[in-house]
């Protein structure tokens, strides 16, 4: 029988391929995406001082999100973490997709970023 490794060690494998060329600076910082089943969650984190800038999560109570984990959480997540940082002075930043497919949620969210005003 042929063994088949499990979607998210793939998924950690691509992610780490794509660490070793992704990395958030001071002047360019890495917009890194969570996706689990139940809820996503975005950070802008400075990898030189290895510090969180900015964060949002289908979490925050302030979002009064219902179902974390359907695309309309990550729209309204993407516009969060796009607020804060424009309010952080941070208006470009590169995008870590965390190993997921830019489909779904993920999609959702960089999208929303993107037309609240951050640049990737």
């Amino acid at each position: 029988m042929i063994k088949k490794e499990p979607r998210n060690i793939a998924r950690k494998a691509r992610h780490d391929r794509i660490r070793k060329n992704i990395s958030g600076t001071e002047s360019l910082p890495r917009l890194n995406v969570f996706r689990s089943n139940s809820n996503i969650s975005a950070q802008i984190i400075d990898d030189t001082k290895g510090i969180t800038l900015v964060s949002a999560s289908s979490l925050d109570k302030a979002l009064k999100i219902k179902n974390g984990g359907n695309i309309e959480a990550g729209k309204l997540v993407g516009e969060a973490i796009a607020k804060k940082a424009l309010k952080a002075k941070i208006n470009k930043v590169v995008f870590d997709r965390g190993g997921h497919l830019y489909h779904g949620r993920v999609k959702a969210l960089a999208e929303a970023a993107r037309s609240n005003g951050l640049e990737f």
